[in-house]
């Protein structure tokens, strides 16, 4: 998807295939702190119990418990940002989470290579290179994240989503992948902007696939999208 940015602020607007455009909101370096800090406290309450619990096993159990260091340490992230859409518990608990710079979700190969820079970004001491880095970009990434081609963006960008024409919702006949749920969405919020022709065109594309029977496309989109959203 071809990227483009806004000068006057942050925000990243992604252009899908189908036309419709996307917009992120990058986490700045204090959300990304915060996050951080709340994971190392669950770290450190995990690795303090199994010390005590290791500290019984005497050389064998010392052994043991440097080995758990090292895979709670680099492992912990690469798990959650996986298989816990992108989120460990800290970012989870700001709100904020890791996708690709295209806005899908974060691969394994991204994530691992994000987290093994982490040791360059924690140069020359305390993530100072990675938080010079998030300062001076505008979309605050660290070097991590710029190898990686990875993003961090708050899950809903505060105070930005849009009113969603009223109506009915209506639940899809097929599950929905997540790029398929920001589309539909998407189609939605912009609703009143778009010409009455793109309406037809982008959701002649959007919805027959998901509600084959369906004879009114424009209609059918935005009750999806009400249902998306929970509405």
């Amino acid at each position: 998807m071809p990227i483009k940015t806004q000068k006057i602020d942050n925000l990243i607007h992604l252009q899908t295939p189908e036309g419709v455009e996307l917009t992120l909101t990058p986490a700045g370096p204090l959300p990304r702190a915060m996050a951080w800090l709340i994971d190392l406290l669950i770290r450190f309450i995990i690795l303090f119990g199994l010390a005590i619990i290791f500290s019984l096993l005497g050389n064998f159990g010392t052994g043991l418990y440097l080995l758990t260091f090292f895979l709670i340490e680099w492992i912990y992230p690469l798990i959650y940002e996986i298989w816990k859409d992108g989120s460990t518990p800290g970012k989870k608990s700001i709100g904020i989470m890791v996708v690709q710079d295209d806005g899908t979700p974060i691969t394994f190969s991204a994530s691992l290579l994000r987290n093994l820079l982490r040791s360059v970004d924690f140069l020359p001491f305390f993530y100072a290179l990675g938080l010079l880095s998030c300062v001076i970009r505008q979309d605050n990434k660290r070097l991590g994240d710029i190898v990686a081609g990875t993003l961090v963006i708050y899950r809903h960008s505060p105070n930005t989503l849009e009113a969603l024409p009223e109506g009915e919702a209506i639940i899809p006949k097929l599950p929905l992948t997540t790029d398929e749920q920001k589309e539909i969405v998407a189609f939605a919020e912009r609703y009143h902007k778009i010409s009455d022709e793109r309406k037809q065109e982008l959701s002649s594309i959007l919805v027959p696939e998901l509600i084959p029977e369906s004879k009114h496309a424009i209609a059918d989109t935005v009750a999806m999208a009400r249902w998306i959203r929970g509405l």
